[in-house]
């Protein structure tokens, strides 16, 4: 049995609406593409405007890496950099533990 895995991207960006519109489109094109993300979060810091986390998971660490080399991924990354204000900050998890507690 695989284990699920998460990658959390930090980002900083003054133009997420833009962002976020970029999103949509991409998950309307991708959607029922087998091997891509199954969730996603999207996380506004409250103590420092323009500072974003999202958190995107994965049935498993090899359907992350197959999703990030194809191409439509590529060039989702590459609009998504532009409208940064840093390069993005990425950490790779495997899932131990989740639940809904209420």
């Amino acid at each position: 049995m695989s284990q699920k895995f998460v990658q959390i991207i930090d980002f900083a960006s003054q133009r997420f609406d833009e962002m976020r519109e970029i999103l949509d489109r991409f998950e309307q094109r991708m959607q029922g593409t087998p091997g891509g993300p199954t969730h996603r979060i999207l996380l506004a810091d409250r103590e420092q405007s323009g500072r974003y986390l999202a958190i995107i998971e994965f049935e498993s660490y090899e359907d992350a890496a197959r999703n990030n080399d194809r191409p439509e991924v590529a060039e989702l990354n590459q609009q998504l950099s532009a409208l940064c204000t840093r390069p993005p900050a990425f950490t790779n998890c495997d899932l131990k533990d989740s639940r809904e507690l209420k």
